[in-house]
């Protein structure tokens, strides 16, 4: 269903210090229990922020987020980090949509994984088995996870059916490392972060420094405290930290200058125009939940209507309209305070009704 979308000129009102964005999130995050970061802007950058609540309770109970804090990003590292650098190399024509791995990628020919195309991967209708359970059912050892991904049996047949897996992003993350002759954390800072001037996202483990100025996630029983710096994702933290499911760290300053980019993008951007118009679109033809490539269309609102977002399990959020010309991004740590998720949801959804109808 349709909403009817705030008025451009209502933005900076919308968005501004005590307005109705302000005012929902300082509510929400007495719901959610975790403190949050929002910012609202267009083409032009920032129209608002603020940030409500505290990083947690005991030593963090006197940390304030802000938009110097550094969030574990979760699953919106596949949008900052793998769905950026996937459209440099399809830009580049090295990396053909609709063509099965198989045949352009030496390693996955004659394993389930090159029948699939890299189109399936970012729409997650690939048909690739749900859940990752690398350590289980492939040990520690990288290469080893790596065949083990690549030999996998198909879950169901690619093309029939939208399944949100981690999976697709890490396999989509080797073949990217593949094509592009380095690791995922140089090429995203080579081609994405760098040039754009995101000087506090990065892949972790994170420096004592950088720590410091971290939201902390959930208690490990492992390591004996609670993860700061360090991914939350076990699948990425066993590959190293660096992933195309999960593994960035960035601010909310930083994330204002990444979707910025996407409504107006510099000169010379080698995942500009026509990527940014094809993925963010509908790409799955009917099948739900609609996705475009990597983004999935906002729960709540009719694809046709352009509006995207995508969520990281730690309590991030992004949110993009081309159509409206805005951007919208909610950055809490909601694991460390429980794993109860519809408080957050609802705050979201609220959130995106505000800003984009």
């Amino acid at each position: 269903m349709s909403h009817q979308p705030p008025a451009s000129d209502r933005l900076p009102a919308l968005a501004a210090p005590g307005g109705e964005v302000d005012r929902l999130v300082r509510v929400g995050v007495r719901s959610i229990g975790a403190g949050a970061v929002w910012a609202v802007g267009d083409a032009a950058g920032t129209a608002g922020q603020g940030s409500h609540g505290v990083l947690g309770p005991g030593p963090y109970a006197r940390q304030a987020p802000g938009p110097d804090t550094r969030y574990d990003l979760a699953s919106v590292t596949k949008i900052v980090a793998l769905w950026p650098c996937a459209g440099v190399l399809r830009q580049a024509g090295w990396l053909p949509l609709d063509q099965p791995l198989g045949n352009y990628w030496p390693a996955a020919a004659g394993h389930p994984a090159g029948e699939v195309t890299a189109r399936q991967l970012l729409t997650h209708t690939a048909g690739l088995l749900p859940r990752t359970n690398f350590e289980r059912l492939y040990g520690r050892d990288l290469a080893a996870i790596r065949a083990g991904i690549i030999a996998a049996p198909l879950h169901r047949a690619p093309g029939t059916a939208v399944e949100y897996t981690d999976r697709a992003a890490v396999l989509l993350g080797h073949l990217v490392e593949h094509l592009g002759g380095a690791p995922l954390d140089d090429l995203a800072t080579r081609w994405i972060w760098r040039p754009l001037g995101m000087a506090d996202t990065r892949y972790g483990p994170l420096g004592p420094g950088d720590t410091a100025h971290t939201a902390p996630t959930e208690y490990d029983e492992t390591v004996g405290a609670h993860l700061r710096g360090v991914v939350h994702d076990p699948s990425a933290r066993l590959l190293g930290g660096v992933s195309g499911n999960a593994g960035a760290f960035s601010t909310a300053r930083d994330l204002a200058r990444f979707l910025t980019a996407l409504l107006d993008p510099p000169p010379g951007l080698p995942w500009g125009e026509p990527w940014f118009a094809e993925s963010l679109r509908e790409q799955t033809g009917g099948l739900t939940p609609a996705r475009g490539l990597s983004w999935l269309c906002a729960p709540g609102t009719d694809p046709a209507d352009g509006t995207f977002v995508h969520y990281g399990f730690t309590g991030t959020g992004i949110w993009i309209s081309r159509r409206l010309g805005r951007w919208a991004l909610l950055l809490t740590n909601k694991v460390h305070h429980d794993g109860e998720t519809q408080p957050l949801t609802d705050l979201r959804n609220a959130f995106r009704r505000a800003v984009f109808g």
